[in-house]
């Protein structure tokens, strides 16, 4: 009877508990069992009657035990083929049988079939060399293309695998749930890899996995602030102390109240006084991010953020101020500090952050997707040996690319500029409107729109540092610093970008063009430093004040006047500190023959 079970349900390779319990369950299942130990006699008859079989015939026992044997040796590679074939994706499929007929949906049914026959033949050329690889796995002709990139893109080969990246970003054949079993079944280095060509289809990336659910009775807010204080405070410079002190000190409501409190100087609401009617919970969230930022700057704080959630709460934060550009911004920032660890990548593309910078690299808006840009040229550590710290932005190019680099250029804004705007066309309002479109002839950068178009083969880097004209509107009022103290930072973080590596031709503008000068001369003191001064062949000044400005003097401002930041002091016209710079350059430009 057992036997004959067993023959019946298709499981001859069954153990013998197994096909037991299977017996058991049928009888469970045609009678209800009855009272008393009626139902157990029939399992140990049952038992009995097994036995009895399988000592009768020790040929079946053998055959048993060498069935178990084989189902518990497997072929991993096999078994991991199968996985990546078993993937299944539902899609949202609209139920308008109007919008699946028609002209059009006839039109992309034929070039469907059309591809598919001249992909089959193709794909049996390409079976030939990949026989072994599929000789286990059913897949059709039409589909072999892609999973023949698939394999290749995780070749131990790396130009193999660049190649399969360019090849499966250049897909536009595929049918939906290829691209989907794609991005399920690819490697972290393929996905990356994806992200950053530039003509990827943002089906490759799966959306990020669900966010887990606030504490009970907690806000944003709160989360924050608690993510923020399971950070170490101790080692901190003075503006992640004072962004810091102030996220946890104050809330929404103590800062509303503060409004008043504006003449209080020195007073925590002073610096962001004109934001507290507006929102004041998204300005506490804002004080909140400006601190994360400095502590994302420290390798073990971002190992702190990471293990206590940052990465999911700053996702959430991030789709809730769609509307708000700082807000994305300061995250986009933390997340390209964090990428910067390298055995953090893992966690940071699970997280789901590579599906929302593939998307935010698509972007019209040049800040966005170079915020992104810089993010994803961490992560990639297949192609990128650079390091992109936190104000140093690559305009071109932003994605992967054959293109050999043969140059840098490197752009340097002044007083109260900015990586991106200091470099924008003049604006206008129908100017601003028409930026989004790609045929708009307004640039909102032109080194990334027009330098980079004529000229492919060059690098071109923006950096960006924060400066004011006055310690009254000073984003940090610790932050005091000089000419000389920014220019080494600026030097450090460009040459972990690989500044130096090539021939570089530095363009400069207002009190940028003094840090350029200052920066090439404390290279020459420094021998780690001496590439960045051997491959400068020259540079561009925009309006620099070499001799200094009488901005300092005349202020359009009574508050300037009253509280001039130190960069406004540091430009006083006819300074001997600037006087002293310029002196020195000029020697050593001409001792280098740097064209000007």
């Amino acid at each position: 009877m057992c036997q004959t079970l067993v023959y019946t349900l298709g499981l001859q390779r069954m153990s013998l508990a197994a096909y037991c319990v299977i017996c058991c369950r049928r009888i469970g299942t045609s009678t209800p069992p009855p009272k008393g130990n009626t139902y157990w006699k029939d399992i140990r008859n049952i038992i009995k009657f097994t036995g009895s079989l399988i000592l009768g015939g020790s040929l079946f026992l053998t055959y048993e035990v060498l069935a178990l044997k084989k189902s518990v040796t497997l072929d991993t590679q096999v078994v991991e083929r199968e996985k990546m074939k078993s993937y299944i994706y539902v899609h949202t499929v609209s139920l308008d049988k109007g919008e699946n007929h028609g002209f059009t949906y006839q039109a992309r049914k034929e070039l469907h079939k059309a591809v598919r026959q001249v992909l089959a033949t193709s794909a049996k050329i390409l079976r030939g060399p990949f026989a072994d690889a599929f000789s286990t796995v059913d897949v059709e002709d039409h589909e072999c293309a892609a999973w023949l990139l698939l394999r290749q893109s995780q070749s131990a080969d790396r130009a193999a695998r660049l190649q399969a990246v360019q090849e499966m970003s250049r897909a536009r054949h595929w049918h939906d749930y290829q691209y989907r079993t794609i991005a399920q079944a690819c490697d972290l280095r393929t996905l990356i890899g994806l992200a950053r060509s530039k003509e990827s289809d943002l089906r490759f990336f799966l959306p990020p996995p669900p966010l887990p659910s606030l504490k009970e009775d907690s806000s944003i807010e709160e989360e924050l602030r608690g993510l923020l204080a399971s950070l170490p405070q101790t080692e901190l410079d003075e503006c992640t102390q004072y962004f810091t002190a102030l996220a946890l000190s104050e809330s929404s409501q103590s800062l509303a109240a503060q409004k008043g409190g504006l003449w209080c100087f020195g007073g925590n609401g002073l610096p962001y006084a004109e934001s507290f009617g507006e929102v004041p919970s998204a300005t506490v969230e804002m004080f909140c991010l400006e601190a994360l930022v400095k502590h994302s700057e420290i390798s073990t704080h971002c190992d702190k953020i990471e293990a206590n959630g940052g990465l999911q709460l700053l996702q959430r934060l991030y789709h809730l101020h769609k509307d708000c550009p700082k807000v994305q911004r300061n995250i986009m920032r933390i997340i390209g500090n964090m990428a910067l660890n390298e055995h953090l990548h893992s966690t940071i593309v699970c997280s789901g952050w590579v599906s929302i910078l593939a998307g935010a690299m698509k972007s019209p808006y040049i800040m966005e997707a170079s915020h992104a840009a810089r993010t994803l040229a961490n992560l990639d550590r297949e192609t990128v040996q650079a390091k992109y710290q936190d104000g140093v932005y690559v305009l071109h190019p932003q994605c992967r690319t054959s293109q050999p680099i043969k140059a840098d250029v490197l752009f340097i804004h002044g007083l109260m500029g900015a990586a991106f705007k200091t470099w924008r066309q003049q604006d206008s309002d129908q100017a601003l409107a028409d930026q989004v479109s790609e045929e708009a002839r307004y640039t909102a950068c032109w080194p990334k729109t027009w330098l980079a178009r004529d000229c492919p083969a060059l690098r071109i880097i923006s950096v960006e540092y924060d400066t004011s004209l006055s310690d009254w509107r000073a984003r940090c009022p610790m932050e005091r610093k000089s000419i000389a103290f920014r220019s080494n930072e600026l030097l450090r973080k460009l040459r972990a970008a690989g500044v130096g590596d090539r021939p570089m031709i530095w363009v400069s503008h207002s009190m940028g063009g003094l840090l350029v000068k200052k920066m090439l001369l404390e290279a020459s003191q420094k021998p780690e430093m001496s590439t960045v001064v051997n491959n400068t062949r020259g540079m561009i000044f925009y309006s620099v004040p070499h001799h200094g400005s009488r901005l300092a003097e005349y202020s359009v401002n009574i508050r300037y006047l009253l509280f001039p930041s130190l960069e406004v002091k540091e430009l006083s016209k006819d300074s001997p500190a600037l006087k002293a710079l310029q002196d020195d350059f000029l020697e050593f430009a001409k001792d280098k023959h740097f064209q000007i």
